[in-house]
């Protein structure tokens, strides 16, 4: 969704039981999902335990169906969902995609807007789980350093890119709020509600 700045930075709870239970996925958990690579090629050099996503071609028919991530993330990360929609967004939207994304070491999201109808009427809120002072986030050609404990919301209609020249994975939580007011713009099935 585009507003005017690069993110704005959110308030949230502790997020420690969300990052125990990334750190207990497998890497084969990490391997299962490829649909988000093989869907936005920027995102190839990723891997995601994928919670929630959404199927809207033809736009605006959306159908939005939990994936594998489901079970390992779910309990874990619809409070904390729950409560960055209350505390920042109108009630009674619907969330279209939820995921845990890992840039690995030496890896690169190339330059992009997110272009999907989808992505300009949809919150775009990441929640650092892990990163490393070699990660870098540019948002309209200027680098950013996104603190774990913290909550931005994106402004993906600017070009943005990562990059991760650390040792460490950098790891995020994602997820798209679509609000009250602009759900009507769209026909989903499927999950519509995740409390």
């Amino acid at each position: 969704m585009e507003f005017d700045a690069p993110f704005k930075m959110l308030e949230l709870r502790d997020c420690s039981e969300l990052h125990a239970c990334i750190a207990a996925a497998p890497q084969s958990e990490w391997e299962t999902n490829r649909l988000r690579q093989q869907t936005f090629d920027v995102h190839y050099q990723t891997q995601s335990l994928v919670m929630l996503f959404i199927s809207c071609n033809p736009w605006p028919q959306a159908e939005i169906y939990r994936e594998d991530g489901w079970g390992r993330l779910a309990s874990a990360a619809l409070p904390l969902m729950r409560e960055v929609i209350e505390q920042h967004y109108e009630p009674g939207g619907i969330v279209l995609r939820a995921m845990a994304a890992k840039l690995v070491p030496g890896g690169i999201i190339k330059p992009h807007v997110d272009a999907h109808p989808s992505f300009r009427h949809a919150h775009r809120i990441h929640i650092p789980i892990t990163s490393n002072a070699k990660v870098r986030f540019n948002i309209g050609g200027r680098p950013y350093r996104f603190e774990v404990g913290k909550v931005y919301e994106l402004n993906n209609q600017l070009q943005h890119s990562v990059m991760n020249r650390g040792s460490e994975d950098r790891i995020t939580f994602i997820f798209d709020y679509l609000p009250p007011t602009k759900r009507g713009q769209i026909a989903a099935s499927g999950v519509t509600s995740l409390w």
